[in-house]
């Protein structure tokens, strides 16, 4: 057996491939949804184990994605940090960027840092741009920092030296040091995250990465230790926000590579079901309980970024993260997401949401807020017998209740309300869309739109007519589709180095070196979790710029050597530059920023499960009709399918409901749908 968890905001998921023992393929699915424990991450998961009725011993794969690290920024529940950096430099952390979001918003709030000024502390030391040391390292304060710490109960110390991106050797040096003066206290050095240029970006990097760490160190240790005396066999592997999985021990010495692991997951899930049914350009869409996440899928490959950013808005700069991360857009608008008025009489939804505790007020947990989930029970999008899975009736005295403050403020009915709720998340999430595809040159209309998570099937076929998109593909399972998505990800690590370097031949050896000596460094660190050098596979980047610019575009290089044609090079980055900002400019020097070597491990990844065709009638499908609220398409009397009943083959025209244990789908008046044999649900304007 094979088994993926993925900690959401509000769900747990869980999702196991069991084999055949003689022909090696996946002889069955296994799904399960347990509640987020926030208290105690690791109850969840054993809760959703314990629905699945699984069997720790029977598992030869187990690799685990978790919301820990950014739920300890965002609620601040991390550790008390201290940051050592370079004489002269303290306050870089709170000087940031001092740029503004939205210029000539009055309402911009200065966010303070996450270490303040009495726990930011300076040596005496020099490095320049080269990595040439100019003054050396002075530890004689070291002693009195240490007592500080202790004194003031610190529990993590980030350090962050100038151009030590280029020359780590006086961070190593500190390490070292305050390790012996502070064995108990977590240390982490900014060349251990990033080896990547930007002084703020990196401090920030570094901080956050400290502030995390005794956090996430003791969180994947109890998980470890649990599932290890519960009878897993091997440590479990856990998902990065890279899109890769990784070991234990790789995430537990910088926990920031986990940041975003759980929309990664789902994205490269659906880059490999793509592959598969060739569908090699998508717009990735992941609706959960608490966000909605959606990415760009070009060719069957999504951008990696290191300009990523939490709480990030209009009114907030946000916080710098230097890690590889994809390229998604984030926003607060889930099924729990909860609607409420604003001062001037306006409905918004979103971002707070309910959660799993207290819920939406369907849930009759002592929800008071009316949320998009009661919404679609409202319209009759959910069918009361297959809410969460069939384990709850909806509490429609709860809901009810919940919407009498709404119904009052705007004057109007629940169900005008309910179809209010529908409108302005569907609106928030075309906003989303808009911005990985139309902001950034290209036309919706040239892509298959894949939705995913608990929600993605409810919106899917609304978000689709209004983008113009032409077809829509809700996988198989596509309620726990970011768990299933790890067990289609490989090992992987990044590897980025500044190294300012014009792009000409006589540069060719300096760039071969580089290479080779990240090359090197990536077989060493694989080594050291008991893989050969034959095992990985590497991918070569670099982030180009024209001389005198600030920013950059990566390009991906084939195996750099002598025989490497810079020319092709330099008109690849031509081409990727105009896609970009609308222009390039031919003929002017071309400077590469930073190496980024990508070095995988292939794991052995199950095929994609083929649904058998038995001749069933749809209508054998059909457990129950009601009448469902199609906003501007009308009311109609729609018939409920069963998912687990539909076979490859059948086609059906809207309007439809078809539920599911994870979640619902919904297909307008205006749409058909099929099944493809791997049990995909294609829906298409009739």
């Amino acid at each position: 057996m094979r088994v993926a968890t993925d900690i959401g905001g509000t769900f747990t998921d869980l999702v196991c491939l069991e084999f055949d023992e003689k022909t090696g393929k996946p002889s069955g699915v296994k799904v399960a949804k347990s509640d987020t424990t926030p208290s105690n991450f690791e109850e969840g998961i054993f809760n959703a184990i314990s629905k699945a009725k699984l069997d720790l011993n029977a598992i030869d794969f187990f690799a685990h994605g978790t919301t820990v690290v950014i739920n300890a920024l965002t609620e601040r529940k991390g550790a008390k940090t201290a940051l050592i950096t370079t004489l002269g430099f303290r306050d870089v952390l709170e000087i940031a960027r001092c740029n503004r979001p939205d210029l000539f918003n009055f309402n911009f709030v200065k966010q303070a840092p996450f270490v303040p000024r009495y726990l930011r502390f300076e040596v005496e030391e020099r490095m320049n741009y080269k990595g040439e040391v100019i003054k050396t390292l002075n530890t004689s304060t070291l002693k009195a920092i240490a007592k500080s710490c202790e004194e003031e109960g610190v529990e993590a110390i980030a350090i962050c030296l100038l151009h030590a991106y280029k020359n780590p050797t006086h961070e190593e040096q500190l390490v070292e040091e305050l390790k012996q003066l502070l064995p108990n206290v977590e240390i982490i050095a900014s060349y251990e995250v990033t080896r990547e240029w930007r002084e703020y970006e990196r401090t920030s990097s570094t901080v956050l990465s400290g502030y995390v760490l005794p956090t996430a160190k003791k969180y994947l240790n109890n998980l470890e230790e649990k599932l290890l005396h519960n009878g897993l066999k091997k440590s479990p592997y856990i998902m990065q926000s890279n899109g890769g999985i990784t070991t234990l021990n790789d995430v537990r010495a910088n926990p920031i590579t986990m940041v975003e692991s759980g929309p990664a997951s789902g994205v490269f899930g659906c880059i490999a079901l793509g592959k598969v049914i060739d569908k090699k350009n998508l717009i990735v869409l992941d609706i959960g309980g608490t966000t909605a996440k959606c990415a760009l899928v070009e060719n069957g490959q999504v951008k990696i970024t290191t300009n990523y950013k939490i709480e990030h808005s209009r009114t907030e700069a946000g916080y710098p993260i230097q890690t590889p991360v994809i390229d998604i857009v984030e926003i607060g608008n889930g099924g729990g997401s909860i609607a409420w008025i604003d001062a001037g009489g306006k409905m918004h939804v979103g971002p707070k949401s309910a959660g799993a505790m207290p819920g939406p007020a369907a849930y009759g947990r002592g929800g008071k807020n009316l949320t998009t989930t009661d919404a679609n029970i409202i319209t009759g999008r959910i069918h009361p017998d297959y809410f969460l899975g069939g384990e709850l009736q909806p509490d429609y005295a709860s809901i009810e209740e919940a919407a009498k403050p709404l119904c009052e403020a705007l004057n109007g009915t629940k169900e005008d309300i309910a179809k209010g709720i529908l409108r302005v998340a569907n609106a928030n999430m075309i906003n989303a869309l808009k911005l990985i595809s139309v902001n950034k040159g290209y036309d919706p209309r040239d892509f298959t739109m894949m939705v995913i998570g608990g929600g993605g099937a409810m919106h899917g076929a609304d978000l689709a007519r209004e983008l113009q998109v032409k077809e829509l593909i809700v996988p198989a399972n596509a309620g726990v589709f970011s768990a299933f998505g790890m067990l289609m990800s490989d090992l992987r690590r990044d590897y980025i180095r500044t190294n300012v370097i014009v792009l000409e031949d006589k540069q060719r050896k300096n760039i071969q070196d580089v290479f080779a000596e990240m090359t090197l460094t990536a077989i060493g660190n694989y080594q050291e979790d008991g893989y050969q050098a034959s095992d990985v596979k590497f991918t070569y980047y670099a982030d180009l710029r024209y001389s005198g610019q600030e920013h950059y575009v990566k390009v991906q290089l084939d195996n750099f050597s002598d025989a490497t044609e810079l020319s092709e090079i330099i008109a690849n980055f031509h081409k990727a530059h105009k896609k970009t900002y609308s222009f390039s400019l031919e003929g002017a020097k071309v400077e590469l920023v930073n190496f980024h070597l990508v070095a995988e491990v292939p794991v052995d990844k199950p095929d994609f499960p083929r649904f058998e065709v038995t001749g069933k009638n749809p209508e054998d499908a059909v457990f129950g009709s009601q009448e469902v609220d199609f906003d501007d398409l009308g009311k109609h009397e729609t018939k409920f399918y069963n998912r687990d009943l539909l076979e490859p083959g059948m086609e059906i025209l809207g309007p439809a409901v078809i539920a599911e244990k994870a979640t619902t789908t919904i297909v307008t008046p205006i749409h058909k749908f099929t099944l493809d044999v791997y049990g995909n649900l294609i829906i298409s304007i009739q």
